[in-house]
C-alpha cells in the first residue's frame, strides 16, 4: 500500500470513528432526555452574540431591546424611568424604601395582527445594585396579559425567578393575585447576586401534545456567555393553586386550581420588586419546542 493511499485510509478511518461516537452521544442524550439536545453541533447566536438555547420557529416572532432607546420600538414598556450607565447598559428601580416606585414590570407586548408569545425562550442580563427589601428577585414570565385587578382572569403566567440570593425557582399564577401556587423546582443555583452582571433565561414551551407544559432556566453565572441548566419544571396537572377554595374561586375564572397554562399570551415581563438594577441585551423569541 502506498504512503498516500495509506494516508487515506487513515482520515477515513478516523471521521467514521467520530460519527460513530456523535451517534452514541446523541442517541445516549435521546435515551436520557426523550429529546435531541439542545443546539448539538451547532451553535445558535442572536443579534446580541449571546447563546441560545433552542432556535427560533421558523416564521417565529423575535424581539430584542433596543439598546439605544428601550422604550422607542412601541412594543417594549419599561413602565419606570429609566437611565443610561457608563456602560451602555440602563438602569431601572430608585433608591428609595417606595414600594409603589420599585415595582418594576417591563412588558413586550403583541402588536394587534401578530402572533402572541407560547414557545418562548426569554433573555436578559442583570446586575442588581441595591435589595431595598428583603431578598427580592428577578423575574422573567409569560403567557398572560395585563395583571390588574380590573381583569384578573387575564393574570396567568408561569415565572421564572432568581432572588438577590442565589436561590432559583418556578411559580404558577392561574389569575391575578389569588392563583398563585407554591414555588417548584426550588434550589440554590449560585452565591450572591448583588453587584454583579449575570444571565437569565427562562424557557416555557410545551410538551405531550401540547397537554403539558415543561419549563427550564438557565444562568450565564460568569457573565461569558456559558449557560448552564438549573432549573426544570414539568406541570402535567400536578401542580395546584395554594390559596383557599373560596379565595380561588372569587375571581370566577372558570379554571380548575390545577389548571395547565399551555396558551399563548400578550406579554413578556421582565419584573422585580424593591430592586435597584442595571439590565441589557433584553430579548424574545419564539422558539421551535423540541
Amino acid at each position: 500500500m502506498d504512503l498516500n493511499r495509506k494516508k487515506k485510509m487513515i482520515i477515513l478511518s478516523g471521521i467514521v470513528t467520530l460519527l460513530f461516537l456523535a451517534s452514541y452521544h446523541i442517541s445516549n442524550y435521546i435515551n436520557k432526555t426523550n429529546k435531541p439536545p439542545p443546539n448539538f453541533g451547532k451553535s445558535y447566536i442572536d443579534q446580541f452574540g449571546v447563546t441560545e438555547i433552542y432556535p427560533t420557529k421558523v416564521g417565529g416572532r423575535e424581539w430584542y431591546v433596543n439598546m439605544n432607546d428601550p422604550n422607542a420600538d412601541g412594543i417594549f414598556d419599561t413602565g419606570s424611568p429609566i437611565k443610561i450607565q457608563p456602560d451602555g447598559s440602563w438602569q431601572i428601580g430608585t433608591d428609595t424604601n417606595s414600594r409603589s416606585q420599585n415595582q418594576i414590570r417591563m412588558s413586550v407586548g403583541t402588536p394587534n395582527g401578530m402572533e402572541e408569545w407560547k414557545n418562548v425562550e426569554i433573555t436578559g442580563y442583570a446586575k442588581v445594585l441595591k435589595d431595598m427589601g428583603s431578598g427580592d428577585s428577578l423575574v422573567w414570565y409569560a403567557r398572560g396579559g395585563k395583571h390588574s385587578n380590573d381583569s384578573p382572569c387575564e393574570g396567568t403566567s408561569l415565572k421564572s425567578g432568581i432572588n438577590v440570593d442565589g436561590i432559583a425557582s418556578w411559580k404558577k399564577e392561574i389569575w391575578h393575585t389569588g392563583g398563585y401556587t407554591d414555588e417548584s423546582g426550588k434550589q440554590k443555583v449560585t452565591s450572591s447576586i448583588i453587584g454583579k452582571w449575570i444571565g437569565w433565561k427562562a424557557v416555557i414551551y410545551n410538551i405531550n401534545h401540547d397537554d403539558w407544559v415543561k419549563m427550564e432556566s438557565y444562568i450565564d453565572d460568569e457573565h461569558n456567555n456559558h449557560w448552564s441548566e438549573v432549573t426544570e419544571v414539568i406541570d402535567n396537572g400536578n401542580w395546584f393553586a395554594n390559596s383557599p377554595d373560596i379565595i380561588f374561586n372569587s375571581a370566577s375564572c372558570n379554571k380548575p386550581k390545577n389548571y395547565i397554562i399551555n396558551e399563548s399570551g400578550p406579554e413578556v415581563t421582565f419584573r422585580s420588586d424593591n430592586l435597584v438594577w442595571n439590565f441589557k441585551n433584553l430579548s424574545v423569541r419564539e422558539i421551535r419546542a423540541p
